[in-house]
């Protein structure tokens, strides 16, 4: 059976950040093929700034699929997209464009609000409590996932990065994560 995992990393979380890395050596544990998407190109100082974030929104997009044109997905019995803050409203248009859309299975770390634009219904959201992007607690990020039926996990006090401040309870949070993200890629 063949099996792919994109990876569609952030502005400044690249593929070799701890979710990223971590959440690719799983998907490869679990046979996908994986394929990086390393875009660049975003301008400076992009979150509160409407016009950047589109900007850097369409950069990401833009560059990821010039990046996965040469895949064709219907040879997959599998598809998993796997995205981190920008990189998630990437992967949920790409796949919402997808004629395999049905079949994609996003992991989707600190998505955006913007995210949620994009239909998709196979997936599982890590965001945090702290997390300014999408308004600490304030978040919507919560009730959007809890609307479509899509299990939410919040780290408590974790920022951006799902990172707390104290390294330890980061390491634990960092498991736990990991240990939900391998429950999502084995189903």
């Amino acid at each position: 059976m063949r099996k792919i995992a994109v990876f569609f990393p952030g502005i400044g979380y690249t593929v070799d950040k701890p979710l990223m890395y971590y959440s690719r050596k799983l998907a490869e544990a679990a046979g996908y093929e994986i394929r990086l998407l390393p875009y660049g190109g975003f301008p400076d100082k992009v979150r509160g700034d409407r016009a950047k974030m589109e900007q850097s929104y369409e950069t990401a997009l833009a560059q990821a699929e010039r990046m996965i044109s040469d895949l064709d997905f219907e040879q997959y019995e599998e598809i998993l997209f796997v995205g981190k803050s920008v990189g998630t409203i990437v992967a949920a248009a790409v796949a919402s464009r997808s004629k395999e859309a049905e079949r994609i299975r996003l992991a989707l770390y600190t998505p955006l609000e913007e995210t949620f634009s994009f239909p998709f219904e196979k997936a599982v959201v890590f965001t945090g409590s702290a997390d300014p992007w999408v308004g600490k607690e304030k978040s919507r990020i919560p009730g959007l996932c809890q609307k479509r039926g899509i299990p939410c996990w919040v780290c408590p006090d974790g920022n951006h990065s799902l990172e707390t401040g104290d390294v330890k309870k980061d390491l634990e949070n960092m498991q736990s994560i990991m240990e939900k993200t391998e429950i999502f890629i084995c189903q």
